[in-house]
């Protein structure tokens, strides 16, 4: 039925003079006998003139998707709800006039953004893109001149089926115009050409097409995920950042972000659902602090509209398509094409995981690759000072708890599990794995009757962690007691010998010099926005008690063995940027002041030993060293994590796994029986004792090192099963 007429009954024999593609859906539409006449009087099949008829009911839509129009005696009653939404995509693009922004359009359908450029400068952007997915993933490289884009729309034409582009001249926006058709095969005229470099005809042009997250926008929705810039009417803001994209050719330029708003408890569904669109930019890089990606001002965004964020709202970043934008501002094109931030391509590709867009069999456009269900990203909570979320696959976080129950053993049987808090393991990796510099300090001068007074719980764990943070690129320093200063750099050397430790790393000291001592030795010239450190670890190291002494299990005060180390931890609180972790195996090490109150009530001699300096985060182990082999491992575990390594890196770069050199470099640096084993000699010949017999011997407190097979075995079995399942 055409212009309002009548749904053809059964039986009739109606003549529809054919101008667009029509589909006719109804009860009876099964039982017509159609016959059309072409505007020339040609009789043709409905197929050969774009008339599909369509039963209702029927889920085979193929032709109603790509139909100019519907027509329904029941209007869209018997469609789902799908294909009215693609439909009136396809309307759109038809309709285009006045339409300022698409988000909310075409709901559950890709939309795309679009940069066009002259040809000469296709291959260095098609390069570009390839080298920086996340913020640019190209779903259709067209050839010079074309106007459609087949793979991902039927009968459309670039030039006119968005509302409105933008126009560049040598980089900079001279105009906006709602079509395009001007410049289809006309040389610019000459006033025109005296301000480029030479004019360009639309044969010279190549059209870029790239995924944009207001495609996924639908399935937030599904999810419960509030779209604050479609509840406020707004385009989405966008924000250039200070994190650089890989260069290709003569392409450059920072990532463009957009931001929205998302309430703390939705932030697992809305990474769910956008992991699961890496078409339309996958994942967020980022959440959490602005400033962190160099953004000072939320109300102040570079592209689109200010959002409001509601009570409870964290703000969520995703790489942008705009970044192309800002290539072309960085590269200066003599002349170049885009889509007005906000106003997209609507495409007829569903938005889901299972959508695979076919470029035909020449197109060198990026492949499509099925997600992993298995990488899922959970969203934790790293910090609150400044805001921190991070990411990590499903399976990355569940082999971190197990490394989390492996560690809780209790081989003395102390009782500690009542200590023990879930993910604090997890979230002290995820922290480690983000900071860029760290200092670790130990010393637990249990035996205050021998010379020297330490133990050999703690030193072999801070090693474990400081090889593995020096693998992966941190900056690492010691920090001892000043009576220890001279053997403790002697054991480092030896374990750079031996190959238990790396490189060298710098051994320092800290004494309470004056009130501001802790800020100036965390801070550069005392400045708190200058940290030296990101991330300060204690492990078995004592830790000061609520009476401003020292204890030892047994309620013996040690306080004059130890240096205020504490201070630095106390400092740290009040210091943006700076997180912590202590480590221990009893509740009067530093940084367990987290637990006191349950130290006090729970352990033995709790009321007077129990520290009162609390970190960030307490990992509880049966024995200290675990608990440094545990992070150890759960940073190895990280870096082998596509979804983590991709958030990390902001998404810049190619999703691959880490080549076999950097790989086998991280195997090598794991917590291994023969390197504790070595180091606890070395331990041994300086004097260091048991902590719990006293005994010059190879023993770490309750453990003895043959005991320590299976822990290792457990270690490495996990961590070598993830790198294996990464690199198939």
């Amino acid at each position: 039925a055409i212009g309002g007429g009548k749904v053809p009954q059964a039986g009739c024999q109606p003549r529809l003079n054919m101008k667009k593609r029509v589909a006719i859906v109804g009860d009876s539409a099964p039982r017509c006998s159609l016959t059309i006449t072409h505007q020339q009087g040609r009789k043709q099949p409905p197929d050969r003139l774009g008339v599909f008829v369509v039963p209702s009911g029927t889920r085979d839509f193929e032709g109603v998707k790509h139909a100019d129009c519907v027509q329904s005696h029941k209007m869209f009653s018997q469609l789902p709800q799908g294909v009215f939404y693609l439909c009136n995509g396809c309307h759109v693009r038809r309709n285009v006039s006045g339409i300022i922004k698409t988000t909310g359009l075409a709901e559950g359908y890709m939309q795309a953004n679009v940069v066009i450029l002259p040809n000469h400068l296709a291959d260095d952007f098609e390069a570009f893109c390839q080298s920086n997915p996340a913020s640019l993933p190209l779903l259709y490289r067209s050839q010079s001149g074309e106007t459609s884009c087949p793979p991902l729309a039927r009968h459309a034409d670039i030039r006119t089926d968005m509302s409105q582009y933008c126009v560049y001249e040598k980089g900079q926006l001279v105009k906006t115009v709602s079509s395009l058709q001007s410049y289809t095969d006309q040389a610019r005229n000459a006033s025109d050409q005296q301000d480029v470099h030479h004019g360009h005809q639309w044969s010279d042009m190549v059209c870029f097409y790239l995924g944009c997250s207001f495609g996924f926008e639908g399935r937030l929705k599904t999810a419960g995920v509030p779209i604050r810039n479609v509840e406020q009417g707004r385009n989405v803001s966008m924000y250039r950042t200070a994190v650089p994209c890989i260069p290709a050719g003569v392409f450059s330029c920072p990532v463009v972000v957009s931001m929205r708003p998302v309430p703390a408890e939705k932030l697992d569904a809305a990474v769910e659902v956008s992991h699961l669109s890496p078409l339309a930019h996958g994942a967020p890089i980022h959440i959490g602090e602005p400033a962190v990606l160099g953004i000072q001002d939320l109300c102040r965004p570079d592209y689109g509209d200010r959002l409001e964020l509601q009570p409870g709202d964290v703000p969520v970043f995703w790489a942008c398509g705009v970044t192309a934008i800002q290539a072309i501002r960085s590269t200066k094109p003599s002349l170049a094409f885009s889509h007005s931030p906000g106003s997209m391509f609507l495409t007829d590709i569903p938005n889901s995981s299972t959508s695979i867009i076919s470029p035909p069999s020449d197109s060198r456009n990026t492949p499509y690759i099925k997600p992993n269900p298995e990488l899922i990203p959970l969203c934790i909570l790293v910090s609150h000072k400044p805001l921190l979320y991070s990411l990590a696959s499903q399976r990355a976080v569940s082999r971190i708890r197990d490394l989390e129950r492996i560690i809780g053993e209790d081989p003395g049987q102390r009782g500690i599990q009542v200590l023990c808090t879930q993910d604090e393991l997890l979230r002290s990796s995820l922290a480690l794995s983000h900071s860029s510099s760290v200092a670790i300090t130990t010393g637990f001068p249990a035996h205050y009757m021998h010379s020297p007074p330490d133990e050999t719980d703690g030193s072999p764990g801070a090693i474990a962690m400081a090889t593995m943070l020096l693998s992966l690129g941190k900056q690492v320093t010691m920090v001892t007691d000043r009576r220890a200063l001279e053997m403790n750099q002697a054991i480092i050397d030896e374990a750079v010998k031996t190959g238990v430790l790396k490189t060298a790393i710098p051994l320092v000291t800290f004494e309470d010099c004056g009130s501001d001592a802790a800020l100036h030795f965390l801070c550069h010239h005392g400045d708190p926005s200058k940290p030296r450190y990101d991330h300060l670890v204690a492990i078995e190291r004592s830790g000061r008690a609520e009476d401003g002494n020292y204890y030892n299990m047994r309620g013996v005060n040690i306080k004059h063995l130890v240096d205020p180390i504490d201070d630095l931890f106390i400092a740290a609180k009040d210091i943006p940027g700076i997180i912590t972790t202590g480590i221990g195996d009893g509740g009067n090490e530093l940084g367990m002041g987290k637990l006191k109150e349950t130290v006090k009530n729970l352990m033995p001699n709790g009321s007077l030993i129990a520290c009162d300096v609390p970190a960030d985060y307490a990992i509880t182990a049966g024995v200290s060293n675990w608990g440094g082999y545990a992070v150890a491992c759960g940073l190895y575990l990280l870096h082998t994590c596509p979804s983590h390594q991709r958030y990390l890196k902001k998404g810049i770069g190619q999703e691959a796994p880490p080549p076999q050199e950097q790989l086998r470099d991280w195997i090598a640096n794991l917590p291994s029986v023969d390197k504790e084993e070595s180091f606890l000699s070395t331990l041994v010949r300086f004097g260091i004792r048991s902590g719990k017999t006293g005994h010059l011997a190879m023993e770490s407190k309750e453990m003895q090192i043959g005991v320590d097979w299976r822990l290792y075995i457990d270690f490495r079995c996990s961590c070598y099963h993830q790198a294996d399942q990464w690199h198939k």
